[in-house]
């Protein structure tokens, strides 16, 4: 009998997209495209399509904290990424899990607003996701919106990104990707990565004509498939770099609206 290979394992904790474009829809892709096994804690259930949100159903938190905990019986993840947790319950939830229990790479997305405009995140829960969750991350990945809301700042200038991703670090003793993809005035996507010893530049030749969701989500999807597979964090970020800009660029049509190309680069098995 054929000896069976194995799977470094991957688990999201996310909301689920009916349209398929983002949340643990857009992770899975992006696990499977690079080769792990992935797993899921639904925290939320969204009717969304590419033109918007129009409900939202959270899950009870016990039940998230049970998603979780019979994942990691039975298939423990070598990293966890964190997306969209809508509301302080489900992120003590969360928290409480890894901050008690096992902890492997937490890459954390503080996923606060879709791409259409609709909070994914209560206004009431930002003071938790920064108190609560974000000290417990391997790396946290904001883009400039959410950045400047957990700054509490606008930021307009690769500079300022520099000085969000110092001042993020200290506030909470994790390494911070900057995603600049929102700078206006740029030709390039310019991300910003710093873990407390080395500030980095990821440039990327921007991709002009495309407008999809699930950007977010894919790019720290990747993060946290590329730290199971056992790479450093910076490699982890700088191949997924590469990864999110490549399913960009090669993004397809479902009906009338582009979709990101997960397959695009899809690891060799």
């Amino acid at each position: 009998m054929k000896k069976m290979k194995s799977l470094p394992i991957a688990l999201c904790i996310a909301g689920s997209d009916s349209g398929g474009g983002a949340g643990v829809q857009a992770d899975f892709k992006t696990f499977t495209a690079l080769g792990c096994h992935g797993t899921t804690a639904i925290t939320c259930v969204t009717a969304q399509n590419p033109k918007g949100v129009t409900g939202i159903q959270p899950i009870r938190p016990d039940m998230v904290r049970k998603q979780i905990e019979t994942v990691f019986a039975e298939l423990p993840p070598r990293a966890v990424k964190t997306g969209m947790l809508f509301s302080t319950e489900i992120i003590r939830t969360v928290a409480d899990f890894f901050a008690h229990g096992k902890r492997p790479h937490l890459v954390v997305d503080p996923v606060v607003v879709a791409t259409s405009g609709a909070m994914l995140l209560k206004s009431s829960a930002i003071s938790a996701l920064k108190r609560e969750l974000l000290p417990l991350a391997t790396l946290i990945t904001p883009n400039l919106d959410e950045a400047e809301l957990l700054i509490g700042r606008k930021l307009s200038t690769v500079e300022h990104l520099k000085h969000a991703a110092l001042e993020l670090f200290e506030r909470h003793g994790c390494a911070v990707l900057v995603k600049g993809g929102h700078l206006k005035l740029r030709s390039d996507a310019i991300d910003v990565f710093y873990d407390g010893r080395v500030m980095c530049e990821l440039i990327a030749c921007r991709v002009h004509g495309v407008s999809t969701h699930g950007t977010g989500c894919t790019y720290s999807a990747a993060i946290a498939a590329h730290l199971a597979l056992g790479e450093s964090l910076f490699s982890a970020v700088r191949l997924s770099k590469g990864f999110i800009t490549t399913a960009i660029s090669e993004s397809y049509k479902a009906g009338k609206h582009p979709v990101l190309n997960h397959q695009a680069n899809k690891r060799a098995s």
